[in-house]
């Protein structure tokens, strides 16, 4: 007797959810290993510490592998909804550290944590798309 074995179809509505969230996911992940390799040189040109740029490259990695993992569960939209909200508040804190002055950042940190920022909001905003079309 021969058994057949397929993985779980999720239907079509899911799908650009789960492509926003991989999306994000993986230029998290990306970013991040950079980061790691990246960290010192990265401090220095935009006026943070190594320490503080190594420990944003490892949430990155841990963020991209914890959001991957999500977007492979069953059903997608409680933590697509988590996700989007995440990214939007990223967004959010991105812009008040630069307003605040928190760090002493130099015009490329600056440009580096709004850039931050910027892309956090693009994949809020595929995030929300991909919500929308869950409801549809």
């Amino acid at each position: 007797m021969t058994t057949i074995t397929t993985a779980a179809r999720t239907g079509t509505k899911d799908a650009f959810l789960r492509f926003a969230m991989r999306l994000d996911a993986i230029v998290s992940g990306v970013v991040g290993l950079a980061g790691l390799a990246l960290a010192p040189r990265i401090a220095e040109l935009s006026g943070t510490t190594p320490a503080m740029e190594y420990s944003l490259a490892a949430f990155l990695v841990a963020y991209g592998i914890a959001v991957y993992a999500l977007s492979r569960l069953r059903h997608v939209r409680t933590p697509g909804v988590l996700v989007t909200v995440g990214n939007v508040v990223f967004t959010v804190a991105a812009v008040a550290v630069v307003l605040a002055g928190v760090w002493p950042l130099t015009t490329t940190g600056i440009v580096l944590t709004l850039g931050s920022g910027v892309y956090t909001l693009v994949m809020a905003d595929l995030q929300y798309l991909g919500l929308r079309r869950l409801r549809a």
